[in-house]
């Protein structure tokens, strides 16, 4: 295991932790992270794919990882949440439908899952008595054209005022951040895909795009940083870089010429993670931004560790972000394992 990104990672061994959508990337990256670095007492895998579960079963198999525990179970049925939280201290919620298309095609469907399903999160763990929750969000959640960042932001706004509601026995934070390198569905996977085959040339949407790229790795370290700190209430975002959709494309394929497609619907040309109207609620850390919840109890806490408040009318967008990445450094991301 490679040195961690963040110097604060939550030790969880002896802690007994449940993830939805444990078969996505991000959850097993998350799942053989704590596994390798820690020594957890039990660690759930929560999802509603038994061919995904198998799989992951012959990577991890349970025999070598005892505390492994692998629950058949959809965000949508809150009965199974409760059942499957029971004694756990750490819920990870990761579970979503995620694809911009099949969300706008299919809009209840994507109601169901990332806005009723965050609700019977909520709901379980508190009932289950769960000590920590952590939701992950995305950049598409800031002002939002399409139904999954609208319904991302639905969720965003359970969980923090989850706190309200929980009495300080259950603590709800979100973790907010953008594309991450070579997950389902990224435009990486993509682009290797067409070089393989020997596409003549890569398509670009937009030749202004930009994006915010963090590694699944990252991602994960992040959520673990998080752990650490939360209070209940927050929205987490760490400082990642930008890179311009043709300045990608160029650098992993840089003998391809370009040709642009446009932008599909629900699209951005530029992704937002904190807008100039939540400046007034958000503080600086070296290493990421906190949106606080006001007005909720914030006397002490972040505030006191060092964070500063952000400059009036803060805007932390893929466009005006001051670290971009270069060929080089995609490359180091994409050679991460």
């Amino acid at each position: 295991m490679t040195t961690p990104y963040y110097s604060n990672c939550a030790d969880v061994s002896g802690k007994s932790i449940l993830v939805t959508g444990g078969t996505g990337s991000f959850g097993k990256r998350f799942i053989k992270t704590v596994l390798e670095r820690y020594s957890p007492k039990r660690v759930v895998i929560y999802s509603r794919d038994e061919l995904k579960q198998y799989e992951m079963a012959q990577e991890l198999d349970p025999k070598q990882h005892r505390a492994l525990r692998y629950f058949i179970g959809d965000v949508r049925d809150r009965a199974r949440l409760e059942m499957a939280m029971r004694g756990i201290d750490i819920v990870i919620h990761a579970a979503a439908l995620k694809h911009v298309p099949v969300a706008e095609y299919n809009p209840t469907e994507c109601i169901h899952t990332n806005v009723n399903g965050a609700e019977n999160v909520v709901m379980a763990a508190m009932r289950a008595g769960v000590k920590q929750v952590v939701a992950l969000s995305t950049d598409k959640a800031v002002n939002p054209i399409n139904l999954y960042g609208a319904s991302k932001l639905a969720s965003d706004k359970i969980f923090v005022a989850a706190n309200n509601l929980s009495a300080g026995e259950t603590h709800f934070s979100v973790v907010r951040y953008g594309n991450v390198v070579g997950s389902r569905g990224s435009v990486v996977p993509l682009f290797r895909r067409l070089v393989a085959e020997g596409a003549p040339s890569l398509p670009i949407t937009d030749p202004r795009m930009t994006r915010f790229w963090i590694t699944i790795q990252q991602g994960v370290d992040f959520v673990l940083s998080c752990l650490t700190t939360m209070r209940g209430g927050e929205v987490f975002v760490p400082k990642i870089p930008s890179m311009r959709m043709p300045d990608l494309a160029r650098a992993m394929a840089p003998h391809l010429p370009q040709h642009t497609i446009g932008i599909r619907p629900g699209e951005k040309l530029h992704e937002v993670m904190i807008t100039e109207d939540h400046a007034r609620d958000t503080v600086e850390l070296p290493d990421r931004y906190v949106i606080v919840p006001s007005p909720f109890f914030y006397t002490q806490g972040v505030l006191t560790d060092g964070a500063l408040p952000v400059e009036d009318g803060f805007r932390y967008a893929s466009d005006n972000n001051t670290e971009w990445l270069d060929t080089d450094g995609l490359m180091a991301m994409l050679a991460q394992p």
